[in-house]
């Protein structure tokens, strides 16, 4: 929620010194945000390396002035909660379309019911538009649970393009206050740069002659400084490789999804801020590299490459994965998507039974999937550097039983799970960074060995406790169904007794006793 300094470095910078003073407190000491101040005498040393004028008091002013609006916005936020995650609105949105559709069937039910004899027409209509009232109402009270769970989303998506206006906004204002030139430059380098895409068209139509000539299986063009792929591309039936890496590429055609025999595909170092959904058509696609690029999210068709083994999205603007991605690569062994934003990994994952590196690190991960466990195949897993959002790992996670290499440093983990010691295979463990309290640090610098075998002994510990439990519990359940048993048995026979009554002479012994 508050604007990260690596993206909005001046809008931090800023709205981390409006005070409390101001109508919306921001970070500081003792604030809900649990943001850390940061003093004006100790400004963060590249930014007012290049921003020398920043501390400049009356600029300052005028900044903090020009992002009153993202103040606010973010004080409506922080009451309204945490942006939900990917798959929770994707479940909220599938909600509201089943109710939507049940209740349209529900509506049609209502309309072609028939007239029951000696009704008034137009008091039959009455009741019909009154059963129709009631029906839109209780579906869109039950909806209103859903569409809630879509508006934050949209919310939080409104306030993200807030955030890069206020950056822009702010960058222009310190420009006017320096009286900095604009960039005069650029007309030069797009004069420049119209020859070399002549050259680089030049290329590509002489790839695509070549490909009608014969069919070709590879096609490098890699650093030709690309700015857009013809759509004839797709028709290069046969082609097996395509590296289309190092260019200022934008966008990628849907033609794209006629390279029905394409196993590598290498789109990293571009431009791109968008994959189109005939992606989804490569089902013999392999290898997938949209590294380093502008996409804030993957199209939900990548699923359906069912043949992808290694999937990299590291460097993107990621905030989710698809909601279903884990039930349509099943056959992926490598995912890496660090240094993105994202918040949450999918449920679905963990159907990634053939997966076996797994990099997330460098982003804003909050907690892992319960089920985390069933990637029994995972030998590599880096979750590094997710800072202040990474906390607790979940039981099953000693359920990973092949792990060998895990990375957990830079988090807030202040305990591992009571299952880590049944990771006999693992070699490699990085903790560092971590307030962890179990296992303590003098076992942890120790070395991997040692905070196994303590996790181990604590692991077994724990279970001899509860099996003692158990057996005490049983014991007094023992004890007490003895009794229950008894007192059930007077019980019975006495009730037996009284029902007979008279029918049943008694007994002198009983008659004492009763």
């Amino acid at each position: 929620m508050d604007p990260s300094p690596t993206s909005f470095p001046i809008l931090s910078y800023v709205m981390s010194r409006i005070t409390s003073g101001h109508s919306a407190p921001l970070s500081g000491t003792g604030t809900s945000s649990g943001s850390v101040h940061v003093d004006i005498e100790q400004p963060p040393p590249l930014l007012m390396e290049h921003m020398p004028r920043l501390k400049d008091p009356e600029l300052l002013a005028a900044m903090t002035k020009a992002v009153t609006d993202v103040a606010q916005t973010r004080s409506v936020l922080q009451s309204l909660g945490e942006r939900p995650d990917h798959e929770a609105i994707d479940l909220a949105k599938a909600k509201i379309s089943e109710i939507e559709s049940n209740l349209s069937m529900q509506l049609e039910e209502i309309v072609l019911e028939p007239c029951p004899e000696g009704v008034n027409r137009l008091d039959w209509r009455t009741q019909l538009e009154e059963k129709e009232k009631q029906a839109r109402q209780a579906a869109e009270k039950v909806k209103s649970i859903y569409k809630a769970v879509v508006q934050l989303d949209e919310m939080h998506e409104a306030y993200e393009k807030l955030l890069r206006d206020a950056e822009d906004k702010l960058i222009n204002i310190y420009r006017s206050a320096t009286l900095e030139p604009e960039d005069g430059d650029s007309q030069r380098q797009d004069d420049v740069s119209s020859p070399l895409d002549e050259e680089v068209n030049e290329d590509v139509v002489a790839i695509l002659q070549e490909a009608s000539a014969k069919e070709l299986d590879r096609v490098e063009l890699k650093g030709r400084q690309l700015r857009f792929l013809p759509e004839e591309f797709g028709k290069i039936r046969g082609l097996v490789s395509l590296n289309l890496s190092s260019n200022q590429l934008e966008v990628i055609p849907d033609s794209i999804g006629g390279l029905e025999n394409l196993e590598e595909l290498n789109l990293s170092n571009n431009l791109l801020v968008s994959l189109p959904d005939s992606i989804g058509l490569l089902i013999n696609l392999k290898i997938l590299d949209v590294s380093t690029n502008k996409l804030p999210a993957l199209p939900d068709s990548i699923s359906h490459c069912i043949s992808l083994v290694e999937l990299d999205v590291s460097f993107n603007s990621l905030t989710y994965l698809p909601t279903k991605i884990g039930y349509g690569l099943v056959n992926l062994q490598r995912l890496s998507a660090p240094l993105n934003k994202l918040r949450s990994i999918p449920t679905s994952i963990c159907e990634m039974r053939s997966l076996r590196q797994l990099d997330i690190h460098f982003n804003e991960l909050r907690s892992l999937p319960q089920a985390i466990g069933k990637l029994t195949s995972l030998e590599i897993l880096n979750l590094s550097n997710n800072f202040s959002d990474l906390t607790a790992l979940p039981e099953t996670f000693g359920d990973l039983t092949n792990l060998r290499e895990l990375d957990l440093s830079n988090n807030q983990i202040h305990a591992l799970p009571d299952t880590f010691g049944r990771l006999d295979y693992l070699t490699k463990l990085n903790l560092a960074g971590n307030p962890l309290v179990i296992p303590p640090m003098e076992v942890v610098n120790k070395g991997v060995e040692a905070v196994k075998e303590f996790m181990a002994k604590r692991w077994l510990d724990i279970l001899l406790e509860e099996e003692h439990k158990s057996a005490q519990e049983a014991n007094n359940q023992g004890q007490a169904g003895w009794l229950t048993r008894s007192t059930a048995w007077l019980n019975n026979f006495v009730t037996g007794y009284f029902a007979a009554g008279a029918r049943s002479p008694r007994e002198p012994y009983l008659n004492q006793q009763l």
